[in-house]
């Protein structure tokens, strides 16, 4: 429980990444020849200011749990961020099964996805699936996709997209290319999916990333699409008019309602960890909107514990 203007709260963070050593292996590999031979690691690490986990995954779990004990989280969603990954979450979410809830990331696009997804979930005990439609270059409506999302159906399990501008600042850092295609960050396609496949509940994160009167539009339409309020949502920036965060969460609660809004942070390195400035900041916003005490609570917490099937 962690205090609030509304007393103790459930806290439970939708939004996380569990950027094991693995994940950072795999960007030393794409950087290749521009880091030297004998220290990839350390260089990345110095290129982007943070610290390299340890190798075992359930030591950076630990670390994870250690955060939520400082700051008085009940549990952190954590996703996989590169393909292949999961096993790294996976081993934390064992390791921790009461803090822990993990998510894989899949190129849906691949042939043997559905095959990953339904092992990660019953096999591994993930709880949902993350997409990245503008990286991995497909239209969310894309009949190619409609496997995965049975899969998801029958594994009731909800369905991560991330819509909107996508950066992945570690690229960036490594001069690695630019590999994203906004022609795939609409979040309208999900429209027709959201209808086609009701059972399912849809998560967008950021408020859209950009797209926010587009997620407005689609969660008008489809009472399966929930909106995450995670990061800094520096999105706001690229906002024709003046648009401000205190707006943005007064609009989604007028359109979309207190029992689809799911709190995040986006919190994914060390030795940063959690982002408590997040959460005060958005706790604030949403007492100055006079939010009744059980909408916040359902925000902060019991919204993803009831997408989740968690008590």
């Amino acid at each position: 429980m962690v205090s609030t203007p509304w007393g103790n709260v459930r806290l439970i963070d939708a939004h996380t990444h569990f950027f094991s050593q693995q994940f950072f292996q795999t960007f030393a590999r794409l950087a290749g020849q521009s880091l030297p031979a004998e220290s990839p690691l350390s260089t990345v690490a110095q290129r982007l200011g943070v610290e390299i986990p340890p190798e075992d995954p359930i030591q950076l779990g630990q670390r994870w749990v250690a955060e939520m004990d400082k700051y008085g989280l009940e549990r952190l969603v954590m996703f996989t961020s590169v393909p292949g990954d999961h096993p790294s979450v996976a081993a934390a979410v064992q390791a921790f099964p009461e803090r822990i809830l993990g998510y894989i990331m899949l190129d849906p696009t691949r042939p043997t996805a559905v095959e990953v997804c339904r092992d990660a979930v019953q096999q591994h005990g993930l709880k949902g699936l993350t997409l990245f439609p503008a990286m991995h270059h497909f239209h969310a409506y894309d009949e190619r996709v409609y496997p995965l999302y049975q899969a998801a159906a029958e594994l009731h399990i909800p369905v991560f997209v991330h819509f909107g501008v996508l950066q992945v600042s570690i690229r960036d850092k490594l001069g690695l290319p630019n590999v994203f295609d906004l022609r795939y960050a609409n979040p309208i396609d999900l429209h027709k999916v959201a209808i086609d496949f009701p059972g399912v509940d849809f998560i967008i994160p950021h408020f859209g990333c950009g797209y926010f009167r587009e997620v407005l539009m689609l969660g008008a339409q489809a009472p399966n699409i929930y909106v995450d309020t995670s990061s800094s949502n520096a999105w706001l920036a690229y906002m024709p008019s003046h648009l401000d965060l205190k707006t943005v969460f007064a609009k989604t609660l007028q359109v979309l309602g207190p029992r689809r809004l799911l709190f995040g942070t986006d919190s994914n390195v060390f030795p940063r960890g959690w982002r408590q400035d997040i959460f005060r900041q958005q706790v604030e916003i949403l007492h100055d909107l006079n939010t009744p005490p059980e909408a916040a609570e359902l925000i902060l917490g019991g919204n993803i514990a009831r997408l989740l099937g968690i008590s």
